[in-house]
Protein backbone atom coordinates (compact mmCIF):
# COMPACT_ATOMS: atom_id res chain seq x y z
CA UNK A 1 0.00 0.00 0.00
CA UNK A 2 1.05 3.56 -0.64
CA UNK A 3 -1.09 6.46 0.51
CA UNK A 4 -0.69 10.24 0.32
CA UNK A 5 -1.86 12.14 3.40
CA UNK A 6 -2.69 15.78 3.95
CA UNK A 7 -0.83 16.67 7.15
CA UNK A 8 -2.72 19.89 7.91
CA UNK A 9 -1.66 23.53 8.00
CA UNK A 10 1.38 23.26 10.26
CA UNK A 11 0.27 22.29 13.77
CA UNK A 12 0.23 18.58 14.57
CA UNK A 13 -3.13 18.92 16.33
CA UNK A 14 -4.77 19.53 12.93
CA UNK A 15 -3.65 16.15 11.58
CA UNK A 16 -6.73 13.92 11.20
CA UNK A 17 -7.12 10.87 13.39
CA UNK A 18 -7.09 8.61 10.33
CA UNK A 19 -3.93 10.29 9.03
CA UNK A 20 -2.16 9.80 12.37
CA UNK A 21 -3.22 6.14 12.45
CA UNK A 22 -1.85 5.47 8.97
CA UNK A 23 1.45 7.14 9.85
CA UNK A 24 1.77 5.13 13.07
CA UNK A 25 1.32 1.91 11.06
CA UNK A 26 3.66 2.84 8.21
CA UNK A 27 6.95 1.18 7.36
CA UNK A 28 8.07 4.23 5.36
CA UNK A 29 7.14 7.91 5.85
CA UNK A 30 8.27 10.30 3.11
CA UNK A 31 7.95 13.99 2.35
CA UNK A 32 9.58 17.39 2.38
CA UNK A 33 11.48 18.15 5.59
CA UNK A 34 9.05 20.79 6.88
CA UNK A 35 6.04 18.53 6.33
CA UNK A 36 7.61 15.47 7.93
CA UNK A 37 8.42 17.65 10.95
CA UNK A 38 4.68 18.36 11.36
CA UNK A 39 3.89 14.65 11.79
CA UNK A 40 7.15 13.64 13.48
CA UNK A 41 5.54 12.63 16.78
CA UNK A 42 3.26 10.15 14.97
CA UNK A 43 6.10 8.40 13.12
CA UNK A 44 7.00 5.05 14.75
CA UNK A 45 10.67 4.54 15.66
CA UNK A 46 10.82 1.51 13.37
CA UNK A 47 9.75 3.45 10.26
CA UNK A 48 12.21 4.54 7.60
CA UNK A 49 11.98 8.29 6.96
CA UNK A 50 12.68 9.49 3.42
CA UNK A 51 13.26 13.24 3.30
CA UNK A 52 13.35 15.24 0.09
CA UNK A 53 13.72 18.76 -1.27
CA UNK A 54 12.71 20.41 -4.53
CA UNK A 55 15.91 19.35 -6.27
CA UNK A 56 15.96 15.66 -5.30
CA UNK A 57 12.24 14.87 -4.98
CA UNK A 58 12.05 12.76 -8.15
CA UNK A 59 14.97 10.54 -7.06
CA UNK A 60 13.60 10.22 -3.53
CA UNK A 61 10.12 9.36 -4.78
CA UNK A 62 11.69 6.65 -6.96
CA UNK A 63 13.22 5.29 -3.75
CA UNK A 64 9.82 5.32 -2.03
CA UNK A 65 8.27 3.57 -5.03
CA UNK A 66 10.91 0.82 -4.86
CA UNK A 67 10.14 0.28 -1.17
CA UNK A 68 6.43 0.20 -1.97
CA UNK A 69 6.91 -2.42 -4.68
CA UNK A 70 9.02 -4.43 -2.22
CA UNK A 71 5.93 -4.72 0.01
CA UNK A 72 6.47 -1.86 2.46
CA UNK A 73 3.56 0.22 3.75
CA UNK A 74 4.45 3.70 2.53
CA UNK A 75 3.01 7.09 3.43
CA UNK A 76 3.83 10.34 1.62
CA UNK A 77 2.83 13.43 3.60
CA UNK A 78 1.67 16.70 2.06
CA UNK A 79 1.26 20.09 3.70
CA UNK A 80 -2.38 21.06 4.23
CA UNK A 81 -4.76 19.21 1.93
CA UNK A 82 -3.50 17.36 -1.14
CA UNK A 83 -6.26 18.67 -3.37
CA UNK A 84 -5.76 22.37 -2.63
CA UNK A 85 -2.22 22.89 -3.90
CA UNK A 86 -0.46 19.54 -3.90
CA UNK A 87 -1.85 17.94 -7.04
CA UNK A 88 1.32 18.33 -9.09
CA UNK A 89 3.26 16.59 -6.32
CA UNK A 90 0.63 13.84 -6.25
CA UNK A 91 1.15 13.32 -9.97
CA UNK A 92 4.90 12.92 -9.38
CA UNK A 93 4.22 10.29 -6.70
CA UNK A 94 2.01 8.37 -9.13
CA UNK A 95 4.55 8.60 -11.94
CA UNK A 96 7.19 7.13 -9.63
CA UNK A 97 4.89 4.29 -8.54
CA UNK A 98 3.49 3.59 -11.98
CA UNK A 99 -0.11 3.50 -10.80
CA UNK A 100 -2.79 5.52 -9.07
CA UNK A 101 -2.38 5.84 -5.30
CA UNK A 102 -4.78 6.39 -2.43
CA UNK A 103 -5.22 9.85 -0.94
CA UNK A 104 -6.43 11.04 2.44
CA UNK A 105 -7.53 14.68 2.58
CA UNK A 106 -6.28 17.02 5.29
CA UNK A 107 -7.23 20.39 6.70
CA UNK A 108 -5.95 23.19 4.48
CA UNK A 109 -4.75 26.69 5.30
CA UNK A 110 -7.64 27.93 3.15
CA UNK A 111 -10.12 26.29 5.52
CA UNK A 112 -8.39 27.75 8.58
CA UNK A 113 -8.35 31.20 6.98
CA UNK A 114 -12.04 30.98 6.08
CA UNK A 115 -12.80 30.18 9.71
CA UNK A 116 -10.64 32.93 11.19
CA UNK A 117 -11.67 35.58 8.65
CA UNK A 118 -15.32 34.46 8.56
CA UNK A 119 -15.82 34.06 4.85
CA UNK A 120 -18.21 31.70 3.15
CA UNK A 121 -16.82 29.27 0.57
CA UNK A 122 -20.07 29.59 -1.39
CA UNK A 123 -19.08 33.21 -2.14
CA UNK A 124 -15.34 32.63 -2.39
CA UNK A 125 -12.96 31.19 -4.99
CA UNK A 126 -9.70 29.48 -4.02
CA UNK A 127 -6.69 30.01 -6.29
CA UNK A 128 -3.16 28.74 -5.75
CA UNK A 129 -0.03 30.06 -7.43
CA UNK A 130 2.08 27.55 -5.50
CA UNK A 131 2.63 25.48 -8.61
CA UNK A 132 5.05 24.88 -11.45
CA UNK A 133 4.40 25.94 -15.01
CA UNK A 134 2.66 28.93 -16.54
CA UNK A 135 0.87 31.10 -13.97
CA UNK A 136 -0.79 33.43 -16.49
CA UNK A 137 -4.09 31.52 -16.81
CA UNK A 138 -4.45 31.53 -13.02
CA UNK A 139 -3.64 35.25 -12.86
CA UNK A 140 -6.37 35.99 -15.40
CA UNK A 141 -8.76 33.76 -13.49
CA UNK A 142 -8.13 35.77 -10.30
CA UNK A 143 -8.91 39.03 -12.12
CA UNK A 144 -12.18 37.60 -13.43
CA UNK A 145 -13.14 36.22 -10.01
CA UNK A 146 -12.79 39.64 -8.38
CA UNK A 147 -14.55 41.46 -11.22
CA UNK A 148 -17.42 38.97 -10.88
CA UNK A 149 -17.83 40.04 -7.25
CA UNK A 150 -16.49 36.95 -5.51
CA UNK A 151 -13.98 36.87 -2.66
CA UNK A 152 -10.63 35.22 -3.37
CA UNK A 153 -8.44 33.13 -1.08
CA UNK A 154 -5.00 33.04 -2.68
CA UNK A 155 -1.88 31.03 -1.94
CA UNK A 156 1.16 32.94 -3.26
CA UNK A 157 4.16 31.54 -5.14
CA UNK A 158 7.27 32.00 -2.94
CA UNK A 159 9.94 30.39 -5.12
CA UNK A 160 12.97 32.05 -6.75
CA UNK A 161 13.01 35.74 -7.58
CA UNK A 162 12.18 35.16 -11.25
CA UNK A 163 8.94 33.31 -10.42
CA UNK A 164 8.00 34.81 -7.07
CA UNK A 165 4.37 35.95 -6.94
CA UNK A 166 3.88 37.02 -3.36
CA UNK A 167 1.04 39.20 -1.99
CA UNK A 168 2.74 42.46 -3.01
CA UNK A 169 3.25 41.12 -6.56
CA UNK A 170 -0.33 39.88 -6.68
CA UNK A 171 -1.68 43.26 -5.55
CA UNK A 172 0.47 45.11 -8.08
CA UNK A 173 -0.66 42.83 -10.90
CA UNK A 174 -4.33 43.23 -10.00
CA UNK A 175 -4.06 47.01 -9.92
CA UNK A 176 -2.43 46.94 -13.37
CA UNK A 177 -5.44 44.94 -14.59
CA UNK A 178 -7.87 47.57 -13.39
CA UNK A 179 -9.10 45.82 -10.23
CA UNK A 180 -10.52 48.20 -7.62
CA UNK A 181 -7.64 49.30 -5.32
CA UNK A 182 -10.01 49.68 -2.36
CA UNK A 183 -10.84 45.96 -2.10
CA UNK A 184 -10.31 44.95 1.55
CA UNK A 185 -7.27 42.70 1.67
CA UNK A 186 -5.84 40.50 4.42
CA UNK A 187 -2.58 38.57 4.57
CA UNK A 188 -2.14 35.92 7.26
CA UNK A 189 1.10 34.18 8.22
CA UNK A 190 1.65 30.93 10.14
CA UNK A 191 -2.06 30.43 10.59
CA UNK A 192 -1.75 27.80 13.30
CA UNK A 193 1.66 28.79 14.69
CA UNK A 194 1.62 32.52 15.30
CA UNK A 195 -1.38 34.04 13.56
CA UNK A 196 0.35 37.20 12.32
CA UNK A 197 -2.16 39.11 10.24
CA UNK A 198 -2.25 42.25 8.13
CA UNK A 199 -5.40 44.16 7.15
CA UNK A 200 -5.61 46.89 4.53
CA UNK A 201 -6.54 47.17 0.88
CA UNK A 202 -5.02 46.22 -2.46
CA UNK A 203 -3.34 49.60 -2.88
CA UNK A 204 -1.54 49.30 0.47
CA UNK A 205 -0.63 45.66 -0.08
CA UNK A 206 1.88 46.51 -2.84
CA UNK A 207 4.39 47.51 -0.14
CA UNK A 208 3.86 44.47 2.09
CA UNK A 209 6.76 42.08 2.78
CA UNK A 210 5.80 38.71 4.26
CA UNK A 211 7.26 35.23 4.62
CA UNK A 212 6.53 32.30 2.33
CA UNK A 213 4.20 30.86 5.03
CA UNK A 214 1.46 33.28 4.04
CA UNK A 215 -2.01 33.21 2.55
CA UNK A 216 -4.06 36.08 1.15
CA UNK A 217 -7.74 37.03 1.25
CA UNK A 218 -9.20 39.65 -1.09
CA UNK A 219 -12.78 40.58 -0.25
CA UNK A 220 -15.47 41.81 -2.58
CA UNK A 221 -18.48 40.64 -0.57
CA UNK A 222 -19.87 42.66 2.31
CA UNK A 223 -18.85 41.34 5.76
CA UNK A 224 -21.42 39.16 7.51
CA UNK A 225 -23.55 40.82 10.15
CA UNK A 226 -21.70 38.95 12.86
CA UNK A 227 -18.54 40.81 11.86
CA UNK A 228 -20.23 44.17 12.20
CA UNK A 229 -22.39 43.72 15.29
CA UNK A 230 -20.97 41.72 18.23
CA UNK A 231 -23.37 39.15 19.71
CA UNK A 232 -25.36 40.38 22.74
CA UNK A 233 -23.89 39.66 26.16
CA UNK A 234 -25.85 38.52 29.24
CA UNK A 235 -27.56 41.46 30.85
CA UNK A 236 -27.55 43.38 27.58
CA UNK A 237 -30.39 41.54 25.86
CA UNK A 238 -32.98 43.63 23.98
Amino acid sequence: MIICIGAGPGDHSYLTLRGAELIRNADVVAGFNAVVDVVRESIPPTAEVVLMGYRDQVAQLDRVAALHHAGKRCVVVFMGDIHFSGFQYLERVERACGHRVETLPGISSAQILASKARVCFDETTFITFHRRGDLEPFKRHLVNVLKDGRNAIVIPCPWDAARSFMPRHIASYLLQQGVDPTHPTEVWENLTRGDAEWHGNLAACVDLEVSDMSIMLIRTQRPMASQIEPPPTPGNQP
